[in-house]
């Protein structure tokens, strides 16, 4: 029986996010950008999604002048991924 996959992860977008932020714990939102080559305007709408699910924190301050976005994997985030990571395993009959 396959297990269900996570609708919020099953965007390849919010699962790069969330993959990125597992093998880092935090990242800036210029370093996800530069990773995810996604627009500015997707990555804060999938950003927030992410964060509505509890499956990240953000963090907004200033480096200099100039806004900083700062995104944190949360507890929730890191158990979603590796059960999203079981779950397409189980696709897989591995």
């Amino acid at each position: 029986m396959f297990k269900p996959l996570d609708p919020l992860l099953h965007s390849e977008l919010r699962l790069a996010i969330v993959s990125l932020l597992v093998s880092v714990k935090e990242a800036e939102f210029s370093f996800l950008k530069a990773k995810t080559g996604a627009t500015s305007g997707n990555l804060s709408i999938q950003i927030q999604k992410l964060y509505e699910a509890d499956y990240i924190v953000i963090e907004k301050s200033f480096k200099g002048n100039y806004p900083l976005t700062t995104c944190r994997i949360t507890k929730k985030g890191i158990e979603a991924f590796e059960q999203y990571v079981e779950a397409i395993k189980s696709y897989l009959g591995k």
